[in-house]
């Protein structure tokens, strides 16, 4: 069986939210440390009629880099 390209990205996309909700349910414990990244104001671009709002912040903790690392050992065993 050929393995997908995007099999491996859903699992890790689905480790990262795992791994973000485990870590919000336990908010004052080492699972929860890490680090935020990214637009923190957002970008305006006002056209007239249009108005866009680009922005976007990453925030990375332990318990999102264990459900990575436990997708990427889950792909391989698939």
């Amino acid at each position: 069986m050929r393995k997908n390209a995007w099999t491996c990205f859903l699992l890790i996309l689905a480790g990262i939210v795992i791994g973000g909700f485990i870590g919000s349910m336990f908010p004052t414990t080492w699972l929860n440390y890490g680090q935020s990244f990214g637009l923190t104001s957002p970008f305006v671009l006002d056209l007239g009629i249009l108005c866009i709002t680009f922005g976007m912040t990453i925030n990375i903790t332990i318990a999102s880099i264990i459900g990575i690392a436990a997708a990427i050992v889950i792909y391989r065993f698939i």
